[in-house]
């Protein structure tokens, strides 16, 4: 894809199933990968693989519900890599229950995870890229922020969230040729995907009930993603801001 190669791509989360799956595709793009996680051993292990074939990244550990340790990972980047032109904010944490059976300590997690954590992220990266007169940023969300999803409502209001101020980024980093698109993966085969399922009888029924309802006939995979998230990353979508787009196997088609 055009304007790739040579890039710094930030992408959070970048150990887990998907960020991992999204970090190798930059690589093998020609970007330089800042794998931020939480686990630093994890993130030099998705590194070791970028190398590896070639390409060229760098590990930082990040806690993104603190926001000194992504002002200070956001400028290791910058003084390693050089400066961040993508940003894809990947990371995501939740845990299944009915909504009166949970408790604030439950959802200051959740918030701080998946809401806060993108709020630190721009902020830090963003100021940069409005000096720069450039910049992508694809916030990875959920079908959940779009229709809803049994069990997990503070996950979804936090997804939710995150698809209407990347709306309002959209708009106010316009002029400045920033675009800010959302992808919005279905149920996805991750270790999250499985946690919130659970073991046992109900996790199974529950797994193939999902897998019934998606006209695919199959769960997604981390390999889904990659390919829309660098498409919206590259110069080939240089005119495409502000969108929401489902990566579901067709289970979710909204206009």
């Amino acid at each position: 894809m055009q304007g790739l190669e040579g890039k710094v791509a930030v992408v959070t989360g970048g150990a887990g199933g998907i960020g991992s799956a999204l970090c190798r595709r930059f690589g093998a793009e020609g970007a330089a990968v800042a794998v931020f996680d939480i686990d630093h051993a994890a993130a030099e292990a998705v590194v070791a693989e970028i190398r590896a074939a070639g390409g060229a990244a760098g590990a930082f550990a990040v806690d993104l519900t603190d926001q000194d340790s992504v002002v200070a990972a956001v400028a290791a980047v910058e003084d390693n890599l050089g400066p961040v032109g993508i940003l894809v904010n990947n990371a995501g944490w939740d845990r299944a229950g009915a909504f009166l059976d949970t408790d604030r300590a439950l959802w200051e997690r959740i918030v701080a995870v998946n809401l806060y954590g993108p709020l630190h992220m721009h902020h830090a990266v963003l100021k940069g890229m409005v000096e720069r007169g450039e910049g992508r940023v694809v916030n990875i969300a959920s079908d959940a922020a779009r229709v809803g999803s049994s069990g997990e409502a503070v996950y979804a209001y936090c997804k939710g969230g995150l698809v209407a101020f990347s709306k309002t980024m959209a708009r106010e980093l316009a002029k400045q040729r920033i675009t800010v698109n959302v992808v919005c993966p279905g149920p996805t085969d991750t270790a999250l995907f499985r946690d919130f399922c659970g073991e046992g009888e109900y996790g199974d029924k529950l797994r193939n009930a999902l897998v019934r309802s998606i006209p695919f006939g199959r769960l997604g995979r981390p390999e889904d993603l990659p390919g829309i998230v660098a498409f919206l990353s590259s110069d080939d979508a240089a005119f495409i801001t502000g969108q929401v787009i489902s990566v579901s196997g067709g289970l979710t088609m909204a206009g």
